[in-house]
């Protein structure tokens, strides 16, 4: 039975302090380098990828794995920060610079494992031009999602954005906008459930597989996996690089046998970035 654990958000949030007291030392923590190494993801396919990694291949490589399924964005890194969790696995490298920037966190990458294309769907229309003039486009509300949303509609020319615009990019960017696209901020795990509510929505690729839509065959525009800066990988608090069992899951998470999992189970949706 796969060990893992599923964490209400609401309460994870509120306890992240408590859980940091509690960690030095505690078995699974970043301090405890024999016991089993905790690992925070998110359900949809990080959870999936890593209890693969955990039911086929840990045992043969003597890792003891235990995987913590998180919703959101946020605790899983502080949890990685106060050693409540040994890594993570959820997050790109523009995200986690900006989160790093803003909470004074020390969180590092250590191996990049696949890219989830973030994409356009819509419950009422089929393609991005058939939206009405004032149509409403929900995206996420976090700086660097929403910014890699308008960028997205910018390449597909939606909108315009501002030239050179980077991670930061909001709607007061945007320098063209045709249709008159009004645009909704909300928390990236709240986007499927979105699609009955506005015209559009931009989902994270987690998210949408996660709510059963197959980003290869149902965003109405997909984000293009070549010279891509959004790749997920596994993340550790400075310092933790050279802990054994980060190595050994590292090297499992590149292994042959997950990329063949990556590529058999998601048809596309997600893709191996190794």
């Amino acid at each position: 039975m796969r060990n893992t654990t599923k964490t209400v958000t609401t309460v994870l949030a509120a306890g992240a302090l408590a859980l940091g007291v509690a960690a030095c030392g505690a078995p699974g923590s970043s301090d405890d380098k024999n016991g089993a190494l905790v690992v925070a993801a998110s359900p949809v396919p990080h959870a999936e990828i890593l209890n693969y990694v955990k039911d086929h291949l840990a045992d043969k490589a003597g890792l003891k794995l235990e995987v913590k399924e998180f919703t959101d964005y946020n605790t899983p890194n502080l949890s990685t920060q106060d050693g409540s969790v040994g890594a993570n696995y959820f997050q790109n490298k523009p995200f986690l610079d900006d989160f790093n920037k803003k909470k004074g966190t020390d969180i590092v990458p250590v191996v990049t494992v696949h890219l989830e294309p973030l994409g356009l769907y819509s419950h009422k229309v089929k393609k991005a031009d058939q939206l009405k003039k004032g149509a409403t486009v929900a995206v996420p509300s976090d700086t660097v999602n929403e910014a890699r949303a308008l960028k997205l509609l910018d390449a597909h020319g939606v909108i315009k954005l501002k030239s050179g615009v980077g991670n930061e990019a909001t709607p007061k960017d945007i320098t063209a906008n045709p249709k008159g696209l009004k645009f909704k901020e909300l928390e990236a795990a709240q986007l499927p459930r979105s699609l009955d509510d506005v015209d559009a929505a931009v989902v994270n690729g987690n998210y949408a597989i996660e709510a059963h839509l197959k980003p290869a065959k149902d965003a109405i525009i997909l984000e293009s996996p070549k010279n891509n800066p959004y790749a997920n990988f596994l993340a550790v608090k400075k310092g933790n690089e050279d802990d054994p069992r980060v190595k050994k899951l590292a090297k499992l998470l590149t292994s042959p046998q997950v990329k063949k999992f990556i590529k058999d189970q998601y048809q596309g949706s997600v893709l191996p970035s190794f």
